[in-house]
């Protein structure tokens, strides 16, 4: 597990790929909306889909402000709550 990206909005961990489990033969990427309290766990295609696109979003090197867009385009698929007890 390691923190790629914090900023006053997001949190993105990625967790490293895992020989002999399916679901994390790309490993997998949680990104956490602080201010709507969501996150989503992406695992297998659409973590690889993720990496590229960060890949080329890093490419450019983008502002905190471009980052935090582009993970804002997930925030349609974060359905899970995020509950601190």
């Amino acid at each position: 597990m390691n923190l790629i990206y914090n900023s006053e909005h997001y949190s993105v961990v990625e967790f490293r790929a895992e020989a002999g489990l399916e679901a994390m033969r790309f490993g997998g990427y949680e990104i956490l909306d602080k201010p709507a309290r969501r996150e989503i766990f992406l695992a297998g295609e659409l973590a690889e889909t993720f990496r590229q696109h960060v890949r080329e979003l890093s490419a450019r090197q983008p502002t905190e402000e471009e980052i935090d867009e582009f993970l804002d385009s997930y925030s349609p698929l974060m359905a899970q709550p995020v509950i601190v007890q």
